[in-house]
C-alpha cells in the first residue's frame, strides 16, 4: 500500500468512527432490527421502490362461508341492539425475542367473518348499531372489517418492516379482495380507533355502549377502556357487559351450521390419514430413544400437509405415559408389548379441528389383558353413543359411559364398593381411573364453546347440529396400589367425534378402526404381518 493510499484509508476509517460517534443513542425497542443491516441511503430507497411489475387485481368470488357468517352476525345483532360490538382478530404472540408464533385469529373473529388464515393480525370486526331493519340483512348493525391493506411497492414498509412487510412475510390481500371474499365492508386499520371510540359513552346521556371480546388484543382492550374512562363509563360494569358478549358468542357456536359440519368432516378425514401415518411410523419409532416424538412428527406432517396446523398439541403416549392425561412431552420410547395412546386432530384451513384418540398395540396385537381393558372402554363408548339423540341432556352421555366402566371395574374385583354406591354423587370411587369428563363440544376450538353457561353446556339439552366428543378411558398408573400389578401401566382411551342428527347421532370418525379385531387388521394392512411380533 502506498503512503497516499494508507493515508486515505485512515481518513475514511476516522470519518466512519466520527459518524458513528455522532449518531443518537438507539432506543431499546429498535435494536432488534440491527441484524437486518438495511441500507439507509436515499439511492437505495429510490431503487427499491422502482422497476416492479404492476400488481394484478383479479375478480374475486365470495368464500363459501360468507353467507353463513352473515347469518351469524345477524343473530349477534339481534342479541345486542343499539350497541357497538368490537371483535378483534388478535395480535401476534411472541415466542422468543423478536420471533412470533404462527398467527391464529381469535375463534369469535373467525366465526363472524369466515376468515381463518394467518394474515389478519390486529384486524377487527366492528358492528356499528343503526336503525333497526336498516343494517346488514335487515339487521340493526352494519359490520365493517378493519384491516391492514397491502402496502404499495414504493413504500418503505414493503421491504423494511419485518413484521408486516411483503418482502418479509409475503403479500396481504387488498381491501377490495377481502370485501369480495367476505361480503363485509372493509376499511383500513388507520380508521379503526375512530370507529371504536366515536360517540362512545354512557347510554343514559346519549352515548353508544361498547362491548369488546377480551383476551384477544390488549391494545384494543386498552383503547376501549380508555374511552370508557374518558366518558364516565363504569369499568367494572363494563367488564360484565364484555363477559356477556363472549358468553353469547361461545353459545352461538353450540349448534353448527351445514358449512361448519362439512369442515369438521374434512378435518376428521385428514386426521384419519394422519393415524395411518402414525402406524407406518411405528418401525422407525422403535429405533430411537424418543420414539414418541417420531409418532408426533408423523401426525404433524399430515396436519401441515392437509390443514392449517394441529388442532392442539398431539398426545403420543406409550406405556405408563398413557396414564398421564395430557402427556405432550412425548419423550418416551416405543416398546413392543406396550400400548400407544395417540390423541390428535388436524385443524383445517378454516380452523375447525377434529379430536380423535386411538390406542394401539405397538407390536400389532393386544395381549389378553390389554384386550380386556380395551373392550371395557369400547363398551363404555358404545353405550354412551347409543343414547345420543335430541332431547337428552349433555351430562347423560358422561353418566352412561362411566356407569359402564364402573360395572367392568366391579367385575374385575377392582371397585372397592358396589356399583350403585360408586356411581352415586356421594361415591364416585370409579372415577379414580377416569377423572376426566367423557365429552366436550368441538368446533373452532378443540374445547369449543367453553364460555357457554352451564345450563346450556353441561346441563344443556342436545339439539341437531351439535358436535362433541365421546372419549371414555381407563388409566392404571404404575404406582397405583389399588389395582392388581398386572393392570399397572395400562392407559387406554377411545375418542370419537359425534354429530347429533334429527334421528339420533352420527359418529364422524367411525371409519377409523375401533374394535380389537379391526385395529389389529388395520395395523397388519399398513405394516405387513412380517413387521408384527
Amino acid at each position: 500500500m502506498t503512503e497516499s493510499s494508507a493515508s486515505s484509508a485512515q481518513h475514511r476509517s476516522s470519518t466512519s468512527r466520527d459518524q458513528l460517534d455522532e449518531q443518537p443513542e438507539q432506543a431499546l425497542s429498535q435494536r432488534g432490527e440491527n441484524r437486518s443491516r438495511r441500507p439507509e441511503s436515499q439511492a437505495f430507497k429510490d431503487f427499491m421502490g422502482s422497476q416492479w411489475a404492476p400488481v394484478e387485481h383479479p375478480e374475486f368470488s365470495a368464500y363459501a362461508v360468507a353467507s353463513y357468517a352473515a347469518t351469524r352476525r345477524k343473530a349477534v345483532s339481534e342479541r345486542f341492539p343499539g350497541e357497538r360490538l368490537i371483535i378483534p382478530a388478535g395480535a401476534p404472540k411472541v415466542r422468543s425475542n423478536d420471533t412470533d408464533y404462527r398467527f391464529r385469529p381469535h375463534s369469535a373473529f373467525t366465526h363472524l367473518t369466515g376468515l381463518g388464515i394467518d394474515h389478519e393480525p390486529d384486524a377487527a370486526l366492528v358492528m356499528q348499531p343503526v336503525e333497526p331493519g336498516t343494517g346488514d340483512q335487515g339487521s340493526g348493525h352494519v359490520s365493517t372489517l378493519y384491516f391492514r391493506p397491502l402496502a404499495t411497492r414504493d413504500s418503505e414498509e414493503f421491504y423494511a418492516n419485518a413484521k408486516i412487510g411483503e418482502f418479509w412475510v409475503g403479500p396481504r390481500p387488498t381491501l377490495r379482495e377481502l370485501e369480495a371474499r367476505t361480503g363485509l365492508k372493509t376499511k383500513s386499520l388507520d380508521e379503526l380507533e375512530y370507529a371504536v371510540t366515536v360517540d362512545a359513552g354512557a347510554v343514559e346521556i346519549g352515548g353508544t355502549r361498547l362491548r369488546v371480546v377480551r383476551g384477544a388484543d390488549l391494545n384494543m382492550e386498552a383503547l376501549v377502556d380508555t374511552s370508557r374512562i374518558n366518558t364516565g363509563v363504569d369499568l367494572e360494569a363494563s367488564d360484565r357487559l364484555d363477559a356477556e358478549l363472549s358468553e353469547y358468542l361461545s353459545e352461538l357456536r353450540l349448534v353448527k351450521d351445514e358449512w361448519e359440519i362439512g369442515e369438521l368432516r374434512g378435518s376428521v378425514d385428514a386426521t384419519a390419514r394422519g393415524f395411518d401415518d402414525i402406524i407406518r411410523a411405528l418401525p422407525a419409532a422403535k429405533q430411537v430413544q424418543r420414539g414418541e416424538r417420531v409418532i408426533e412428527t408423523a401426525f404433524f406432517s399430515r396436519a401441515r400437509l392437509e390443514g392449517n396446523d394441529l388442532g392442539y398439541d398431539t398426545i403420543a403416549a406409550a406405556g405408563n405415559n398413557a396414564t398421564i392425561l395430557h402427556w405432550i412431552r412425548n419423550t418416551g420410547p416405543i416398546v413392543d408389548g406396550q400400548l400407544l395412546l395417540v390423541d390428535a386432530g388436524v385443524e383445517a384451513e378454516s380452523l375447525y379441528t377434529a379430536d380423535i384418540t386411538r390406542t394401539l398395540p405397538i407390536n400389532g396385537r393386544f395381549s389378553e389383558l390389554q384386550a380386556q381393558v380395551y373392550n371395557a372402554v369400547l363398551a363404555a363408548a358404545d353405550a354412551a353413543f347409543e343414547i345420543v339423540r335430541p332431547g337428552i341432556r349433555f351430562r347423560d352421555v358422561h353418566d352412561r359411559a362411566t356407569e359402564v366402566l364402573a360395572q367392568h371395574l366391579d367385575a374385575w374385583g377392582i371397585l372397592p364398593v358396589s356399583v350403585d354406591e360408586a356411581v352415586s354423587l356421594s361415591g364416585q370411587q370409579h372415577r379414580r381411573w377416569m377423572p376426566h369428563g367423557t365429552s366436550h363440544h368441538l368446533g373452532l376450538d378443540v374445547h369449543d364453546c367453553a364460555q357457554a353457561r352451564r345450563e346450556l353446556y353441561m346441563d344443556g339439552v342436545l339439539e341437531p347440529g351439535m358436535v362433541f366428543t365421546i372419549e371414555p378411558g381407563l388409566y392404571f398408573k404404575n404406582e397405583d396400589l389399588a389395582v392388581p400389578a398386572e393392570y399397572r401401566g395400562l392407559g387406554i382411551r377411545i375418542e370419537d367425534d359425534i354429530l347429533v342428527t334429527d334421528q339420533g347421532a352420527e359418529n364422524l370418525s367411525a371409519t377409523i378402526p375401533r374394535t380389537v379385531d379391526e385395529v389389529e387388521a388395520w395395523m397388519a394392512s399398513l405394516l405387513g404381518e412380517n413387521n408384527r411380533q
